[in-house]
């Protein structure tokens, strides 16, 4: 499995990588606007991404602005609903307009930080990542 974790703070990206480095080979992105362009590389080289795992407060470009981006992405190359890549915010926001805006511009989950192996493994699991015997 291949995950792109976009995230801005350094020790947030590492304990990403870290809880995800039995599962997946993870590619880092410190802003949006990097992680876009990783996103549609991947595409480009026909080895596209399977976890998006994206903060929402981050310089340059935000998580909302990236997700829509990414989808945007997906729909102008015929990639549509379950074909798409699984994106789970992964932010420190918590409030009812974040997380609603989140699923309605087209994310399958969303963790709030500080992020526990156990809660990322089993969000993994529900979108079909992860068999529950290798988690």
């Amino acid at each position: 499995m291949k995950c792109l974790i976009v995230e801005d703070d350094y020790a947030a990206q590492q304990l990403l990588a870290i809880l995800l480095s039995d599962f997946s080979d993870c590619t880092l992105a410190p802003d949006g606007c990097e992680g876009v362009h990783l996103f549609t590389a991947a595409l480009d080289e026909g080895d596209p991404f399977d976890l998006v795992c994206l903060d929402i407060m981050m310089p340059k470009q935000d998580g909302h602005e990236t997700l829509k981006q990414i989808r945007q992405i997906e729909s102008e190359r015929g990639i549509m609903g379950l074909d798409g890549v699984k994106v789970i915010m992964t932010t420190a926001l918590h409030d009812s307009q974040n997380i609603f805006s989140a699923f309605r511009q087209g994310c399958e989950s969303y963790l709030i930080k500080p992020i526990r192996r156990s809660s990322l493994l089993q969000e993994m699991e529900k979108l079909g990542l992860l068999t529950q015997s290798s988690s």
